[in-house]
């Protein structure tokens, strides 16, 4: 019978390459599957595309033995500049290191979902006659000028769901369900970590959010949320701004 559950966190990335486009899930710290990021940031992997809505997502992948493992990022901004504290990923973008392609956050789950579903492209009128723009094809729909946006492919996406049974079905809880389901489709393996594995007849049919199709792996949470950590970086993004 199927079983997707992945013994560990390790063992459930083990085969994430260089030069992989990765996907991580989450608005903000909502539904951001921290141990996957954590874990991530220990193979060492390089040149990676990330994907996602926010930079904070990122930031265990920027300085890894004084390399940032990313080459690019694709997410709804891109900079985070609090007061006068730096922005680590400003450095790498001033430095040329890291590419940036901003796209609004409604596109930007666009092109996931149309990633996930099979259309290479589509037209939206969000970006037209801004620098969105720029370099792309143009075209008029019920008077409205609107540009092309390409589908966003993944080959891994990282995600976070409150449960999930061996099947790969997930559920999820509060903000956790935002970014993750469009990723979830739209790569050709999605590991999700969870906060509860349970058996299959205890999640409701009508409950399930992400069917286990579009799941490959799936891990239960092994360290609680680093607290500590995101509440350190509250700190310092509030003593920045007093400043």
């Amino acid at each position: 019978m199927i079983n997707k559950v992945i013994g560990s966190v390790r063992e459930a990335l083990a085969d994430i390459p260089d030069g992989a486009v990765v996907a991580i899930g989450g608005f903000g710290w909502g539904g951001w599957p921290y141990n996957l990021v954590l874990e991530l940031a220990k193979r060492k992997v390089r040149n990676l595309v990330g994907v996602g809505n926010s930079p904070r997502q990122f930031l265990p992948l920027l300085n890894v033995d004084g390399h940032c493992m990313l080459r690019k990022i694709i997410s709804s901004y891109p900079i985070m500049k609090h007061g006068s504290r730096s922005d680590p990923l400003a450095e790498y973008i001033q430095k040329g290191e890291l590419e940036v392609e901003g796209t609004t956050m409604g596109t930007l789950v666009e092109r996931l979902r149309a990633g996930g579903a099979g259309i290479p492209a589509f037209y939206t009128p969000v970006g037209a006659g801004t620098e969105v723009e720029a370099g792309k094809e143009k075209r008029i729909f019920d008077s409205r000028e609107c540009i092309m946006e390409y589908a966003i492919k993944l080959d891994y996406a990282l995600i976070k769901a409150h449960k999930g049974d061996r099947l790969g079905n997930l559920v999820y809880r509060h903000t956790s369900r935002n970014y993750n389901p469009v990723m979830a489709m739209a790569a050709k393996i999605t590991i999700a970590q969870v906060d509860n594995i349970v058996d299959v007849s205890e999640l409701d049919p009508e409950s399930i959010v992400t069917p286990g199709v579009f799941v490959h792996r799936v891990v239960a949470k092994e360290v609680e949320t680093p607290v500590e950590w995101i509440e350190q970086d509250k700190q310092k993004i509030q003593e920045a701004e007093r400043r």
